[in-house]
């Protein structure tokens, strides 16, 4: 079977790095160290959890426009812009407080999970290797080691930062989902279909580890059966097929599977062409062009 290094592309897939906040991955609770905002504190931090963020501003805005100084105040507000795909001020909030031990390991964590998402790996690797060393249960900051180091193909750490995650998780489907995604990444579809059915046995409308499920499938070599059933996007599942069927090297089951990932989208379907393009390539010897196929 072909690995995804075999072929130096990036999957047709939603990827499962999620490192915002959002009801499935919420932070730990701050410490209570000062009663004046701590009900506001805790507001905000429930706000966030569950996906309000437009609630959340709001409270932020008020304690602190009311005078409010606790660091765990601004923290917040960088938890908020981080949830909001706002990474540059979200890393700029993260850091005013980093140096303040009450919320040092939170902040540690904020910014490395910034810098992963802005393609700074050494940078984040040392900002979230600092917060697991100041909270060994942080389990964003050890989700986030495990994306990182599959980025590295360090599949030791990554088994090793993935397992922390769901120690201290209670087995967040998140985590599962994507330990399952570093697996696939590997090659062990096995592996990583048993965690992506945790994930959804867990979160059963957690779209993501079914799609990750449906390529997991196919690289098995069962076509049929990963494109079976109800989905959202049939026409998405017959290219993540045909791409599976790419890294197997099973040229002739990926034509067909794309051809019909193209009819069924009822317009012009740009990456499972790019998709069919790069099959063409490959079926005559050449080298595919590593930046057309890939991304949804």
């Amino acid at each position: 079977m072909r690995r995804w290094s075999g072929l130096g592309i990036v999957p047709a897939i939603v990827l499962a790095v999620s490192v915002a906040l959002s009801p499935m991955s919420a932070a730990p609770a701050l410490a209570d160290t000062s009663g004046a905002t701590a009900g506001t504190v805790a507001n905000v931090q429930r706000a966030l959890d569950e996906g309000r963020y437009l609630d959340a501003g709001r409270m932020l805005d008020g304690a602190i426009l009311g005078g409010g100084d606790d660091p765990r105040l601004m923290l917040l507000t960088g938890e908020l812009a981080l949830a909001r795909g706002a990474y540059s001020d979200a890393l700029v909030r993260f850091r005013r407080v980093e140096g303040i031990e009450a919320v040092r390991a939170r902040a540690l964590e904020g910014e490395g999970l910034v810098l992963s998402i802005q393609g700074q790996p050494d940078a984040a690797i040392t900002a979230l290797n600092a917060a697991v060393a100041l909270d060994p249960n942080s389990w964003r900051s050890w989700n986030g080691l495990g994306a990182e180091f599959d980025r590295r193909r360090d599949w030791q750490k990554a088994d090793m930062a993935y397992a922390n995650a769901l120690a201290h998780s209670a087995r967040s489907p998140q985590i599962l989902n994507n330990r399952g995604f570093s697996y696939l990444s590997r090659g062990e579809p096995d592996k990583a279909i048993a965690d992506f059915v945790a994930a959804l046995d867990a979160r059963p409308d957690m779209q993501v580890a079914r799609n990750n499920l449906r390529l997991a499938i196919a690289m098995k070599g069962d076509y049929r059966r990963a494109v079976a059933g109800i989905s959202r996007d049939p026409a998405a599942d017959l290219n993540n097929a045909g791409f599976a069927a790419i890294l197997r090297g099973d040229y002739a089951h990926a034509r067909s599977l794309l051809g019909d990932a193209i009819k069924a989208r009822n317009e012009y379907y740009a990456l499972a062409a790019a998709n069919l393009q790069m099959v063409n390539t490959l079926d005559r010897g050449g080298e595919q062009d590593s930046g057309r196929a890939a991304r949804q």
